[in-house]
């Protein structure tokens, strides 16, 4: 269990001996702490004790009086208390670090986009041609449009993407979509897949193995498979 970084702060509390944004910070942190609220309570009475004790009759049943220690101990506690706060806020860096490098794996893995072989008979240095880009015809009512591109290589298909999601729709959340190549026989391959909100506009390059002499069609679909534009190879 993660230890309350306020764990320490009870007596310096109580006894008042939290700097006046130090104290702001406790009282809001107790709001939701019950075991903070637990160690208050617990010594909530100690201020109202000490004031009853008559200095003078303490002097006679009481040794000389030590060196004061509430100074030091106060100081070593907040010291504790930075100390452990720092540690946590080094543990919550390299674990939001980790969660960063994981979505950046996961993500590299769903839309990374395959390198196009070396052509021999282009010379290297130049930009590479532009892809001729189509209007996808609408087959249902959606949100959406988009062009297509198409590039046959010798290993499939590759396939480029604008894509927009009108802004102007009653439906206000963000939607996944698809992108499916119909090949013969039947068979289908998804090219790729996102989330879009209204607005939001994209633009991507994936790659099917259906050849251009293969492949029969390209559909933009729901994430249930409801189809929304199609591309039919001529």
């Amino acid at each position: 269990m993660t230890r309350c970084e306020f764990a320490y702060d009870d007596g310096a509390y109580v006894l008042g001996a939290l700097a006046p944004a130090e104290r702001a910070a406790y009282e809001r942190h107790l709001g939701g702490c019950a075991s903070c609220r637990e160690a208050v309570a617990e010594i909530a009475v100690l201020p109202g004790l000490l004031g009853r004790l008559d200095p003078a009759g303490l002097e006679q049943i009481l040794p000389p009086p030590a060196p004061p220690r509430v100074p030091a101990l106060l100081d070593e506690a907040r010291q504790r208390r930075r100390r452990e706060r720092a540690a946590d806020r080094r543990r919550y860096a390299l674990t939001t670090l980790a969660a960063a490098g994981l979505a950046l794996v996961v993500g590299v893995g769903t839309a990374v986009a395959l390198p196009r072989p070396v052509d021999p008979s282009v010379p290297q240095g130049k930009p590479a041609p532009q892809v001729s880009m189509v209007a996808m015809r609408p087959v249902a009512a959606g949100p959406v449009h988009a062009d297509l591109g198409l590039t046959g290589t010798k290993w499939g298909t590759e396939v480029t993407m604008r894509c927009g999601y009108d802004a102007r729709t009653s439906y206000g959340k963000a939607y996944p979509f698809r992108l499916v190549a119909r090949g013969p026989n039947g068979a289908t391959e998804q090219i790729g897949s996102w989330l879009a909100a209204p607005g939001d506009d994209l633009s991507f390059t994936g790659a099917t193995r259906f050849t251009d002499a293969e492949l029969v069609s390209v559909e933009l679909q729901k994430a249930d498979g409801t189809p929304l534009l199609t591309y039919a190879v001529p």
